[in-house]
């Protein structure tokens, strides 16, 4: 049987036109992607780089958006050329956004207010403050402050879109406790919150007394994963904590009265009180031995993936069933994003003496997996972007990216669609970003337009 013949971009729009596939949305998107797809891997297509630009403070990049000087500046990345969209008010190093994520409009919910339907940055600041703000206009919509007994540091997603996690800095304790050998029973804190409108469900201490000599915890998809220095991951239900060990149940807004302190819940100075306290171990759902407390969860039946707790096993995963822990023995290669790949191992297999892999991610809209190599010549190292078949492992484009590539170096290479963007951070906290954009070549354009007006 030969190669599957490739789709025509021309029929497939013509198609769309007409009416084809208006009666299932996702079939429309579906096509639109497979058109996309189509125009991304022809041989005439480039991904030439538009525009390079330097900082002195950390870039993220997130769905079309750059931010920059810590999310204060944010700058589209679908034009030719940097087009700001907002930049907000110089703040003080103490007011800085720490971390953020990006909130977007549920489908099917009713909600409250007009600008609630459009994307939000929900951020985290230095000063223990949440606040969610407008993706387009920097306008700050709503804002909580946190607690003055921690220093809160990190935010991630609960539930994808739903429930966040803000999670504080590890309490070391003072140097002189340190010295006298005191220890601080609780580790850190983690405050959790209903999105849009925001709504707390609790804050939650990690304490030693509880958990034993706890390295670190965070929570995902309801479950609070705690981990030990000994590669020792522990899972509980978050719920079934929370049912059995809130003190009491606190509504932003609201008057409270707390420890012989009065105030109102989320706002200066009062805060959120710490009201999930475990004072017993909670029943464990779960526990296995991993390298660096490397674990990740999911699939449909439950899998989870690991490192086996050997140096020598470092970079090999495992991945077994929760119900009986039995190994897969159909390994797949996983992604540092967590991603399962569904192709075979050994048909993207580097040589370290000619070019070494250095990312690897799954673009899962398009189906495409993309893998950055970089070839050593003398001290400069040149890298080429990959776009293979996640089903086959086939290669089907290569994109060359124009500056050099310091394996020394931090990199981050995000492949989003028609844009490729490359953030690196050199030494003495400097921030490079390189953003390609996807061109087709005019003589090539012309002919496969000529061929497709034949159809």
């Amino acid at each position: 049987m030969g190669p599957a013949q490739k789709p025509n971009v021309c029929r497939q729009l013509s198609r769309r036109a007409l009416g084809f596939f208006s009666r299932d949305a996702g079939v429309v998107q579906r096509t639109n992607l497979g058109i996309l797809r189509a125009l991304v891997c022809q041989e005439s297509t480039k991904f030439k780089n538009v525009w390079t630009t330097h900082s002195k403070s950390p870039i993220a990049y997130e769905r079309g958006r750059i931010y920059f000087d810590n999310y204060r500046c944010c700058v589209s990345s679908v034009a030719s050329e940097p087009r700001k969209l907002y930049e907000m008010p110089k703040c003080s190093k103490s007011e800085k956004i720490e971390d953020a994520l990006l909130w977007e409009c549920p489908v099917g919910e009713i909600l409250p207010n007009p600008s609630d339907y459009k994307s939000s940055l929900i951020a985290l600041t230095a000063h223990n403050w949440l606040f969610r703000i407008s993706a387009t206009t920097g306008k700050v919509l709503e804002k909580i402050y946190l607690a003055s007994y921690c220093k809160f540091r990190y935010l991630s997603w609960d539930t994808p879109q739903e429930v966040i996690a803000v999670k504080s800095a590890q309490n070391k304790g003072s140097v002189l406790a340190r010295q006298a050998g005191i220890q601080q029973p609780v580790l850190l804190y983690l405050a959790v919150f209903h999105v849009l409108p925001f709504s707390l469900i609790g804050i939650l201490e990690i304490n030693k007394k509880i958990f034993g000599n706890v390295t670190d915890a965070t929570l995902s998809h309801g479950i609070l994963i705690v981990m030990y220095s000994s590669g020792l991951v522990r899972l509980y239900s978050f719920q079934a904590i929370t049912e059995q060990f809130m003190q009491q149940k606190l509504d932003l807004g609201c008057a409270c009265r707390w420890g012989g302190t009065a105030g109102t819940v989320g706002e200066a100075p009062f805060g959120i009180p710490c009201n999930i306290k475990i004072t017993d171990t909670p029943p464990l759902l779960f526990e296995v031995s991993s390298l660096e407390n490397a674990f990740q969860i999911g699939g449909h039946p439950w899998h989870y993936i690991i490192t086996p707790n050997k140096k020598k096993q470092k970079g090999v995963f495992h991945i077994c069933a929760l119900k009986d822990n039995s190994l897969n023995e159909n390994l797949p290669t996983v992604t540092a994003s967590g991603r399962v790949v569904k192709r075979t191992f050994n048909l993207l297999d580097d040589d370290p003496e000619q070019e070494t892999f250095k990312i690897v991610d799954y673009e899962d809209e398009l189906d495409l997996l993309s893998v950055v190599a970089v070839t050593q010549i003398d001290a400069e190292g040149k890298a080429h972007l990959d776009f293979h078949c996640n089903e086959y492992g086939t290669l089907l484009k290569s994109i060359p990216l124009v500056e050099s590539w310091d394996v020394t170096y931090s990199h981050e290479v995000y492949f989003d669609r028609d844009l490729v963007l490359h953030i690196e951070q050199k030494p003495s906290r400097v921030f490079s970003c390189y953003v390609y954009q996807m061109v087709c070549d005019p003589g090539e354009e012309e002919t496969t337009n000529r061929s497709c007006e034949k159809e």
